[in-house]
């Protein structure tokens, strides 16, 4: 094991830097620092020499060249078991470099501020920090590098003990910087690609890294591995149950897509299953929504997603409680209401930081044959000055309303999609049909299970009718009004039907297929 003579140190984020430093002063290794990390340091009592002396060389261009010499990447890249290498730093004067704490100027946070000005966004690209990173990760026989605080406490607990690190750590090291460095690339590549390439452009490459948040039992199926990766954390915190699967994840983004519809709105409540909403409600009040949600589907909400827009109270808790569920999330839970559902240790409970549709970046899926396919997300905001009337019979109020609240609700279900509903609540849903009709067909016989009249409903659809007869079907099941986008052949024809059953029927220009 090689033991720890030397160690360069130059971070932006500076938590956990002291401490860390602490030991090493302690273990008698020499500390090599620059500006702002050399001042933290000193200002603790510590022994830090000044990278500019070490070198003989002064930093410029506004710090933008101080790292990069060759008495940094000579003590870092040399191999000390190779006699020509060794010798040749020995001529120039070249000490090893045996430690690297390095992390990098914050690009990725720069950029996400609301209007961040290019000039921001450039100088916050970091290029001595990746250069030493990469020195020290190619040569980890020999180096120990750091690039995120929460391994100090490994490196600290080495040093202490062995004065060193074993291979299997600094491998695991090395390999943690060169997946930070392709993900920082990654961010770079993306921002100055929005910056400089005009809309109808080509697109870019995709270049595809993230850091691994957590590893996860298996996938859908027990037989399968399975690991998260990237900013989950920031968008939801658990606070209580066992661990998230794979399928609840999936699961709960999809929740939190759809809740996100209709965030600042009166009460409402989602139920999910398998991605997509089984009942939706609208109330006075969260019990009142989900009374109105669970009426559309009692038996599918069995070891389902249920998702809020405001904070979940005890009676609604109380309510949720009577049946089995994954996952509850909800902006935030009132101390009742934690207290009750803390009680079934099978259930976790999310808090909603932020809602995962409004990341930035779009979607990326993985298609096989070493492929992905990326789309921009579906964010299409739809309100009454968008629908087009295009029925001898205008919709009424109470129609328009459903409209536009089953609008959105279709618009998360799989394809192909039907949902009837009222102006606060869905009665009927149908998806992942190979035919609208038949989607339809199960909305309508889903409805007559749960005792709900579809007299008077609405009826949605995410994508045009292909032919009539799925809006014969919707008519003849009760529903008054139809929204759907248009743009089929047979528009006319669908138009002529609707008149012929006094229905009022709106396009809106724009479908919602989710495969």
């Amino acid at each position: 094991m090689p033991k720890i003579v030397r160690a360069l140190l130059s971070v932006s984020d500076k938590s956990g830097l002291v401490p860390f430093a602490q030991v090493l002063a302690e273990a008698g290794i020499e500390l090599v620092s620059t500006g702002g990390t050399a001042k933290a340091l000193r200002a603790e009592g510590l022994s830090v020499i000044e990278l500019s002396d070490y070198t003989g060389f002064p930093e410029m261009l506004d710090g933008r060249v101080k790292t990069l010499h060759p008495k940094v990447h000579g003590g870092l890249l040399h191999l000390r078991d190779n006699d020509e290498h060794v010798a040749t730093v020995k001529q120039h004067g070249i000490p090893p470099i045996d430690l690297v704490v390095v992390n990098l100027y914050p690009f990725e946070q720069t950029v996400a501020k609301p209007g961040v000005s290019l000039h921001d966004a450039i100088e916050n690209i970091d290029i001595g920090g990746p250069s030493m990173l990469r020195s020290a990760a190619k040569n980890h026989d020999s180096v120990t590098v750091v690039i995120d605080p929460a391994d100090y406490a490994a490196v600290a607990d080495a040093v202490k003990t062995a004065g060193g690190t074993s291979l299997e750590l600094r491998r695991r090291l090395a390999a943690k910087v060169f997946a930070r460095t392709a993900a920082y690339d990654a961010a770079i590549a993306a921002h100055l690609a929005k910056e400089f390439c005009p809309a109808d452009a080509a697109l870019p490459a995709l270049a595809v890294s993230s850091p691994l948040a957590q590893p996860l039992r298996y996938g859908e199926n027990p037989h399968q591995k399975a690991a998260l990766y990237g900013k989950f954390p920031e968008y939801f915190t658990q606070l209580h149950g066992k661990e998230l699967s794979y399928n609840n994840i999936l699961d709960l983004t999809a929740a939190a897509a759809l809740i996100g519809e209709f965030s600042g709105e009166a009460p409402t409540l989602a139920i999910l299953k398998h991605t997509n909403p089984c009942g939706m409600g609208q109330g006075t009040t969260l019990r009142d929504a989900w009374d109105k949600a669970f009426a559309t589907d009692r038996q599918a909400p069995f070891g389902g997603i249920i998702a809020v827009n405001q904070p979940l109270d005890r009676s609604c808790a109380e309510a949720i409680a009577e049946i089995f569920s994954e996952v509850i999330i909800a902006p935030d839970f009132t101390a009742e209401a934690l207290e009750l559902l803390r009680q079934k240790k099978n259930l976790r409970l999310l808090k909603l930081l932020k809602n995962p549709a409004a990341a930035r970046g779009g979607d990326v899926r993985s298609v096989g044959a070493e492929s992905f396919l990326w789309q921009e997300r579906d964010l299409k905001v739809t309100t009454a000055a968008d629908l087009k009337v295009v029925t001898q019979r205008q919709p009424t109020e109470s129609e328009l309303k459903a409209m536009l609240f089953g609008w959105r609700v279709v618009k998360h279900l799989k394809s192909n999609a039907i949902v009837y509903v009222g102006a606060d609540r869905t009665l009927g849903v149908g998806a992942g049909q190979m035919s609208r009709v038949d989607s339809s067909r199960i909305a309508v016989w889903k409805a007559g299970e749960a005792g709900l009249p579809l007299k008077g409903s609405v009826v949605c659809s995410d994508a045009f009718f292909p032919f009539p007869d799925g809006l014969i079907a919707a008519a003849e099941a009760g529903a008054t009004a139809a929204i759907q986008p248009g743009g089929s052949m047979r528009d006319a024809d669908v138009i002529k039907a609707a008149d012929e059953r006094g229905m009022a029927m709106v396009f809106t220009g724009h479908r919602h297929f989710r495969h």
